[in-house]
């Protein structure tokens, strides 16, 4: 397999995360992300019985052995002021963030 990630798609991608990297761990975790697209590229090969269902875990959950799911219950922190106290900046019991500017991805 050929380089699925190029120089110029991972700057491209770099500068959408807006990463800081030097030119060593750029070129270091380029070829990171390489060598695990050529491991999926590998694994995708081999070739397996049509029939195999397809699973997302090495061990099947049916509904006769999987616990039922927890209710989904409003339990409130105790102390919301401690937390509030940890917040550079809160007004009226809600943290205020900074705006995050937006350009556009064109």
């Amino acid at each position: 397999m050929t380089e699925a990630i190029s120089p110029e798609i991972f700057d491209h991608l770099v500068e959408l995360a807006a990463l800081e990297l030097t030119p060593a761990e750029a070129t270091y975790l380029r070829q990171q992300l390489n060598h695990q697209l050529d491991a999926i590229d590998q694994l995708e090969s081999i070739p397996l019985d049509a029939s195999l269902p397809i699973t997302s875990h090495g061990v099947p959950y049916t509904a006769q052995i999987s616990q039922p799911p927890r209710e989904d219950t409003w339990q409130p922190y105790p102390a919301p002021d401690e937390i509030l106290a940890q917040s550079p900046q809160f007004e009226d019991g809600y943290i205020i963030v900074p705006d995050i500017p937006h350009t556009s991805l064109e």
